[in-house]
């Protein structure tokens, strides 16, 4: 009976060493690897794809990465970040890794889709409105112009901030632009962006057109209404001029045959409008403005 009681214990002994065994061998594993990754794993090549505006050299100096830096000491969401303080036009950025030397950074640029003035200075601003150069009256010269918004310590690279009072309309501004950006229009906004008054936003479209649309639309879907009645219009030979209402809330686009800009009272006017069904494309009655008596 002893020498069994003394083989069992041998066995649960030898169980025991192997676990610890296999545990301690795991670690030592883990160990080398981690100082391999640090020993060997440096970098020799920064990749940059994307970049048109900036040379690769530019946002390679702005990422603070060097030559020799441990690949798995970088800090890739600090790099993002002062690649995108350091070089305002830069929209978006991505840092991968690429074994065992080489790291990759690829950006995309922003494009100006607006200028905001403050005092003497104007300010160009991207669909995030993230501030992207400072410059003069030249700089407003082409570009939709931004009424009437007031900066708060405007900074290259830094998104805008405005008064407490405007930050309600600012909001709901940036908002639409995002929209517009995502279904590949915001360069298409001219002249200006109008968020003067407390319930529409007005902005220039195409160079012709004023679009207006609610303040506190959802504006996902007012872009989309926005695209499908420019599409329903141009499929049909109409000129794309006047002031086209996306306030009625009847799922029609209302086309006025007079364009409403911020230095007229034209909106004020009555006029009449063709009634485009902003989901589809059917036929489209134009109707002349109605003559003053």
């Amino acid at each position: 009976m002893a020498t069994r009681r003394n083989r069992k214990r041998r066995r649960k002994t030898r169980r025991r060493s192997s676990a610890l065994y296999k545990l301690l061998s795991i670690v030592l594993i883990c160990v080398v690897l981690l100082i391999g990754s640090f020993v060997f794993f440096r970098v020799d090549t920064v990749q940059v794809e994307g970049n048109e505006r900036y040379a690769a050299e530019e946002i390679i100096a702005a990422s603070g990465v060097k030559q020799g830096d441990n690949l798995f000491g970088l800090n890739k969401l600090q790099i993002e970040r002062d690649i995108s303080a350091k070089l305002p036009y830069v929209g978006a950025v991505s840092v991968t890794r690429r074994l065992p030397a080489t790291l990759r950074i690829t950006i995309q640029e922003s494009t100006a889709v607006a200028v905001v003035q403050s005092g003497e200075e104007w300010w160009l601003i991207n669909s995030s409105c993230k501030l992207l150069e400072r410059g003069d009256a030249t700089l407003a010269e082409g570009r939709a112009q931004v009424y009437t918004l007031e900066l708060l310590a405007p900074s290259v690279g830094k998104k805008m901030v405005v008064v407490e009072e405007q930050r309600s309309k600012y909001t709901q501004m940036a908002a639409l632009l995002l929209a517009l950006n995502e279904q590949g229009v915001a360069t298409q906004v001219t002249d200006f962006i109008d968020v003067t008054a407390d319930n529409e936003i007005r902005f220039g479209f195409r160079g012709e057109l004023t679009v207006v649309v609610p303040m506190n639309a959802d504006f996902a879907v007012k872009v989309l209404e926005l695209c499908h009645t420019v599409e329903s219009l141009e499929g049909q030979n109409i000129d794309l001029t006047g002031t086209l209402e996306l306030t009625y809330g009847d799922g029609k686009a209302h086309l006025l045959p007079t364009r409403w800009l911020p230095d007229t009272q034209a909106a004020d006017a009555p006029q009449e409008e063709a009634a485009v069904p902003a989901s589809e494309s059917p036929a489209v009655e134009t109707e002349p403005a109605e003559k003053a008596g």
